[in-house]
């Protein structure tokens, strides 16, 4: 079985807790070996009160930051699962909610206790502004 309809369900749950004020960070990690890319972090960003999503590359020697929408950023990033990441890591102030791949590369969703109190600056910023 293919993972990947389980992390479009997991892409739905970035996508209500943005639209919800409740994403604080998604993180990408857990690489497959010793690979150039160390992390992936997804943060939201508003320029002139438009919304989009600021990607960072973590690599060994550099970063690369790129601006992208919602649906952009689910395309840049669905590649990158498996090969090298084996997990995603979305924090929102409900729950912290974790999409693994296995052994077997199948796909599953965890949900944890929060581990931050708060969503992050912009969310905040666009409840008070009522983008969101």
């Amino acid at each position: 079985m293919s993972y990947q309809p389980v992390f479009a369900q997991f892409w739905e749950k970035v996508k209500e807790s943005i639209q919800n004020g409740t994403y604080a960070k998604l993180t990408l990690a857990k690489t497959i070996g010793d690979t150039e890319l160390k992390n992936i972090y997804v943060r939201p960003v508003l320029n002139d009160d438009i919304f989009s999503l600021s990607i960072t590359a973590r690599y060994k020697t550099e970063e690369a930051e790129s601006f992208h929408t919602i649906d952009e950023t689910f395309i840049i990033l669905a590649p990158y699962m498996n090969n090298p990441f084996l997990t995603a890591l979305l924090f929102t102030t409900e729950n912290d909610i974790t999409f693994k791949l296995n052994k077997k590369r199948v796909g599953s969703i965890v949900e944890q206790a929060p581990t931050f109190k708060n969503a992050a600056d912009v969310i905040i910023e666009m409840k008070a502004k009522g983008i969101i």
